[in-house]
């Protein structure tokens, strides 16, 4: 099974990086290349134990939809959500929050599974992994520059 893991140091206090790495709003803000939205289940403000969200973007120049639920929180230094409907075989991305230095450090572990057998592994090695961690990585950017920023007062206070 594949994985990815990044860590992204962000200098702001642990609760505002919890909060802002589970907001639907800041995830459509990350992913704007790629004009995903949030068209079912949570589709604005933070998401919670027990929630569903589908997206809806377009990859590869498909229009694909993935539903994922948050299985896991332990309010402010993990959750973990996972794919229940989509294009993978399966998705289980866990998200950790650790104080440190007087801010925070967010450690990203994305496990994931393709069908289709030794083509689903080739496309994974040719293309999709590079992929995944680009989306990832610009995801973490984006909640980076908002909680380092006077903007997160503005995405939490809604």
């Amino acid at each position: 099974m594949p994985r990815i893991l990044i860590n992204t140091y962000i200098n702001a206090p642990i609760e505002r990086c919890f909060d802002l790495s589970r907001s639907i709003d800041v995830h459509m803000l990350s992913t704007a290349g790629t004009n995903e939205r949030a068209i079912a289940g949570r589709t604005s403000g933070l998401i919670e134990k027990g929630e569903t969200v589908t997206w809806e973007a377009i990859h590869f120049g498909l229009k694909q939809q993935l539903s994922s639920v948050i299985t896991e929180m332990a309010k402010p230094s993990f959750f973990v959500d996972e794919m229940i409907e989509g294009a993978f075989k399966s998705i289980h991305h866990e998200h950790h929050f650790k104080a440190e230095n007087e801010g925070t450090v967010i450690t990203d572990i994305f496990d994931y599974a393709l069908p289709f057998g030794f083509v689903g592994r080739l496309f994974n090695a040719l293309i999709l992994k590079r992929y995944m961690w680009k989306l990832l990585t610009n995801r973490n950017h984006c909640i980076k520059h908002i909680a380092e920023s006077d903007e997160w007062r503005m995405v939490l206070t809604q």
